[in-house]
């Protein structure tokens, strides 16, 4: 057999492979001519395109790379909105090694009909006769749940067609339906409660879900489980429903999404195009600007609008400012005689779209910045910090208690300026349980560190950065000195972002826009996001417990076995009644009553984490593995 052919640009495909994000989306092949020649969807964007690479490939395969030259990446919220795109782009540019003829399956939608009293069922065509639709949606089965709980909730004629009468139908007579063909609800009345539905399928159903969950617990209190159990399925139901999709919204009317992410001079535009109600198109434009981000924008809009690609009727952009809002209003009347509008998302579906947007922005701004290194911003910060070395090796600290009770320290350690992963470790702390005490957990966790890297003779740090301000680092510094060792350190105060030098009087303040400062702050963010993971996982473990011993019969010997036979919650929601017997030496009524109560346990968590607000400063950074130091 012929070793397979490939394309001259074989290495730099699968190295674009490798450095694949690890999200949902679609992935582009394009050819020597900038052609698609094939459109892909992927729960893992990486992982799918790497398997291309494999040693064994087929003949599809071979021909794929042979006449491949680049690879593109679009970001999408999850895997159903990936294949939404593949097959809107696959139907738009007809790619040479995709089939042509893709099967005609479409995704159920949701219709209220235009009619006096309008009718809500499933449906997979649309009419243009004024007729509202919601979707298309992936989960057959949560659409007729949530059609059931519709239909039980808000008793709306189930007739196909409505007829007047002098009596009313069966559904009347059971509660089923309020009789508008005999006149027994008024328009308005009836229109009050479309419009309940219109909120509940549009995303609004907080409210709902809060009451239907406080239902369920009651159902349960009064041993009705079966009731439980169907009003938490469609509870299910409205959550998985309540997300509209970002590349099909049914909207006809044209608009442009942009959003950008920047760093330093360096800044990627990103554009999506909504036409016909779908996504049609995405554009990065990478740029190098020195001007603030509105600046920036305002300029990006009037070069990116021409006459061979006028604007839309609809720009949708996180824009904050009025004064450029008009300028670009006038630039758009004097270039092309109208005036599209340029708004803020306060929509949930705008605001999707505009964050499925920003994240492919950020991703090719990580690309960007990982083509260049962290070498400017390492020079940077020797020069800015006055160092003995450039900090080619930097670990972080932080701290992480709740009110002295499971109080752990983290450590994380940066190589030239990127996460080097195998080397992180978390410290549970002994000498400060039950007390809150950040200088006596620094100094316990920084004492821990080094005296075993010196027992150990490993390499030490070029730098190490503290979490907190001045009394934190002189902390660290203090045990350093002790240990005999000389490695510089400084503290990263969060609340004016200062930096702090041991026993200095004033802190050093860098420009926003800093390298160096960007990246101690991502490093910071690192260190507190590695070390929250483990305090909330043990304050998890001590709920646990308080839920297993809620339960009647149930002390904390039998949750201790709960717990070893299952490690958590949501095992023994999901475990057999008879397993929960045999492992906790329960009597079936016991071990019923221990699913109910852990299954009630994790919706109230699930629904707390739900309407938590979103805190932008958490990193990105995959989980590390877990390496205990108890010892030393």
């Amino acid at each position: 057999m012929n070793p397979p052919v490939f394309s001259e640009n074989y290495e730099v495909l699968k190295a674009a492979a490798r450095d694949a994000p690890l999200d949902s989306g679609v992935y582009l092949w394009r050819d020597e001519e900038n052609r698609i020649i094939y459109i892909g969807k992927a729960k893992v964007l990486r992982n799918r395109l790497n398997s291309y690479f494999a040693k064994t490939q087929d003949l599809k395969t071979r021909a794929l790379l042979k006449h491949a030259k680049s690879i593109e990446t679009i970001i999408t919220p999850n895997e159903y909105e990936a294949l939404l795109l593949e097959h809107t782009l696959i139907k738009q540019h007809f790619p040479k090694y995709n089939i042509n003829l893709k099967d005609g399956k479409t995704y159920p939608m949701i219709r209220i009909t235009a009619e006096n009293f309008p009718r809500v069922f499933k449906t997979r065509h649309i009419v243009e006769d004024g007729s509202h639709y919601f979707g298309p949606y992936p989960q057959v089965g949560a659409v007729d749940a949530l059609l059931e709980l519709i239909d039980k909730l808000f008793f709306l004629r189930k007739c196909r067609i409505l007829r007047k009468r002098d009596a009313p139908c069966m559904y009347y007579h059971i509660g089923r339906c309020k009789g508008p063909c005999c006149n027994k609800i008024s328009r308005e009345e009836y229109g009050e409660q479309l419009q309940r539905i219109r909120r509940l399928l549009s995303g609004e159903s907080q409210t709902l879900v809060v009451e239907l969950t406080a239902l369920m617990h009651e159902e349960a209190k009064a041993l009705r489980f079966e009731q439980a159990v169907l009003i938490r399925d469609a509870v299910k139901a409205i959550e998985n429903l309540s997300e509209s999709s970002s590349v099909i919204d049914l909207d006809p009317e044209g608009r442009d999404y942009i959003a950008w992410a920047a760093e330093g001079i360096f800044t990627t535009f990103t554009v999506f195009s909504m036409r016909g109600g779908k996504l049609v198109g995405r554009e990065l434009f990478r740029t190098h600007s020195a001007a603030e981000e509105e600046e920036s924008l305002e300029t990006f809009i009037s070069v990116y609008y021409t006459q061979d690609r006028p604007p839309p009727p609809y720009i949708y952009a996180a824009t904050g400012k009025k004064d450029e809002e008009k300028n670009l209003s006038q630039w758009f009347l004097k270039h092309f005689g109208y005036e599209p509008a340029l708004l803020p998302p306060r929509e949930k579906r705008h605001e999707a779209v505009l964050a499925m947007a920003r994240q492919n922005a950020l991703e090719d701004l990580r690309r960007r910045l990982k083509e260049r290194g962290n070498g400017p911003a390492l020079d940077e910060l020797s020069q800015t910090l006055s160092l003995r070395t450039r900090p080619e090796r930097i670990e972080g600290f932080d701290i992480a208690q709740l009110e002295g009770k499971y109080p752990v320290a983290s450590l994380i350690s940066f190589k030239n300026g990127v996460p080097d992963r195998k080397n992180y470790r978390y410290f549970r702390l002994r000498t400060v349980v039950g007390a809150v005490d950040d200088f006596g957990a620094i100094r316990e966790a920084v004492r821990r560190r080094y005296a075993r890297l010196l027992r150990e003779h490993k390499d030490l740090p070029d730098l190490i950065l503290i979490d907190g301000g001045i009394g934190q680092v002189n902390a660290a510094k203090g045990i350093l000195r002790e240990l005999g060792l000389n490695i510089d350190a400084v503290g990263l105060a969060k609340r004016n972002e200062e930096l702090w030098l041991p026993h200095s009087a004033e802190p050093i303040r860098l420009s926003k826009r800093s390298e160096a400062l960007k990246l101690l702050q991502f490093i910071r963010d690192e260190t507190h996001r590695f070390a929250t993971s483990l305090n909330q996982r043990l304050r998890s473990e001590a709920i646990a417990f308080s839920v297993l011993e809620s339960v009647e019969g149930v002390g904390p010997k039998r949750a201790g076995m709960l717990m070893k036979a299952f490690e958590d919650l949501s095992r023994i929601a999901t475990a057999e009644t008879a397993d929960i017997m045999r492992r906790g030496k329960l009597k079936e009524s016991i071990a019923k009553a221990v699913k109910t109560a852990v299954a009630l346990a994790l919706e109230d968590r699930q629904t707390a984490m739900r309407y938590k607000p979103y805190h932008t400063g958490e990193s990105l950074a995959a989980e590390a593995a877990i390496d205990y130091l108890d010892q030393g």
